[in-house]
């Protein structure tokens, strides 16, 4: 049986944006839709053990995070790097 590799402890569906565990590597994310066009996917931020109690306690610096992610400011902490075709968020 298979793991489930990111999995959600907090999903925001008015703001589109999820916090969660990453299982393989044993920390924790923040993760919001984008599109291609033709096929939607999450993309995956990593964050510190202290940044994931805090979102998990402000959901508005949450937010502000995960909006900074949108911008393409914290591509450095992206877990799966995407491909030449990178979707644009939900």
């Amino acid at each position: 049986m298979e793991v489930e590799r990111f999995k959600d402890t907090y999903v925001s569906r008015e703001d589109r944006f999820s916090l969660g565990l990453d299982t393989e590597a044993g920390s924790y994310y923040a993760s919001f839709p984008v599109t291609i066009g033709i096929i939607d996917y999450e993309e995956y931020y990593r964050l510190t053990q202290e940044q994931y109690e805090s979102f998990m306690r402000d959901h508005a610096a949450a937010l502000d995070f995960v909006n900074s992610c949108r911008r393409h400011e914290r591509d450095d902490l992206l877990i799966e790097k995407p491909g030449w075709n990178r979707g644009t968020p939900i």
